[in-house]
C-alpha cells in the first residue's frame, strides 16, 4: 500500500478504536472500483475493489437485522418482520450508516468519480458499508460486528418499526396511493441538467396524471425517491 492509503487506513482504526489484524482487509472494503481502475492503468497489479467484499456483507447485514429483529420482536409475523428488515438494509438507510461511521470521508474513490459527487452517493457509500462489514467479519468473526455495526443497525430498526422513519419512499408511496386513491404514481422524466460527468436528473411523479412533486439528484433513481418523499409528505399534508 501507497503511504497515503496506511495514513488513511490508521487514522480510520483510531477513530473506529479497532485495529485489524489485516489492514488490507479494510483498504479493500474502501477500495471503490474507480480507484482500483485508475490504479490498475498505472500498472499496479495487487489492488482490487471492495465488490467482492459487498456481495459478502450483502449476506451479513441481512443476517444482523433478521436475528436482531427476530429475538427482539417476538410477536411480529414475518411479513412486518421482511418490511422492516427491507427497510434497514435498504440502500438509503446503508448510507446513512456508512455516514454515521465515517466512511464517506476514507473511501478511496477514482478523481472521475470524486469530481462527480461520489463520496456522497448513496450506491458508493451502501456498498461500502456492507464491505465494511465483510471486512470485520473476515478480520475478527461477530465480535467488531457486534461492537461497531450492530448498534448503529439497532437504532434505525427501532425508528422504522415505530414508524418515525421511513426510507423506502417509492413502495410508501405506491402503498399510500393504493390505500387512498386506488391507483398508482407514476413517475416521469421531466429534464437534465449539466455536463455528462456531473448530470442531475429532474424526475417529476404524478396520480391520475396530476402531477404531485419534482424530485432531483444525480441518477434518474435518485430523483424517482427524492420525487416519491416529497409526494408523500405533500399527500399527508393534505390529509391534515
Amino acid at each position: 500500500m501507497k503511504e497515503e492509503e496506511v495514513e488513511r487506513l490508521i487514522d480510520f482504526m483510531t477513530q473506529l478504536r479497532y485495529n485489524f489484524c489485516d489492514p488490507q482487509l479494510l483498504f479493500t472494503a474502501l477500495c471503490h472500483s474507480s480507484y482500483a481502475h485508475e490504479e490498475k492503468q498505472r500498472g499496479r497489479k495487487d489492488i482490487q475493489s471492495n465488490e467482492r467484499l459487498e456481495f459478502l456483507g450483502d449476506a451479513i447485514v441481512d443476517l444482523l437485522i433478521a436475528e436482531y429483529l427476530f429475538r427482539n420482536y417476538p410477536e411480529a409475523p414475518e411479513g412486518t418482520m421482511s418490511k422492516i428488515k427491507a427497510a434497514a438494509a435498504s440502500e438509503d438507510a446503508l448510507a446513512l450508516i456508512a455516514k454515521d461511521i465515517g466512511l464517506n470521508r476514507y473511501i478511496f474513490l477514482g478523481h472521475g468519480e470524486e469530481l462527480n459527487g461520489g463520496r456522497e452517493r448513496e450506491s458508493i457509500l451502501s456498498g461500502a458499508l456492507e464491505a465494511f462489514a465483510a471486512a470485520l467479519y473476515l478480520d475478527g468473526g461477530m465480535k467488531p460486528l457486534n461492537e461497531i455495526l450492530v448498534p448503529h443497525l439497532v437504532r434505525y430498526i427501532k425508528q422504522i418499526a415505530a414508524g418515525r422513519i421511513v426510507f423506502d419512499h417509492k413502495t410508501a408511496l405506491q402503498e399510500f396511493a393504493q390505500e387512498k386513491y386506488r391507483t398508482l404514481p407514476e413517475y416521469v422524466l421531466v429534464r437534465e441538467e449539466g455536463p455528462a460527468h456531473m448530470k442531475r436528473f429532474f424526475v417529476e411523479v404524478r396520480l391520475r396524471g396530476q402531477p404531485l412533486a419534482i424530485g432531483e439528484g444525480p441518477s434518474i433513481k435518485d430523483a424517482e425517491k427524492n420525487a416519491a418523499k416529497l409526494a408523500l409528505e405533500r399527500l399527508k399534508e393534505m390529509e391534515d
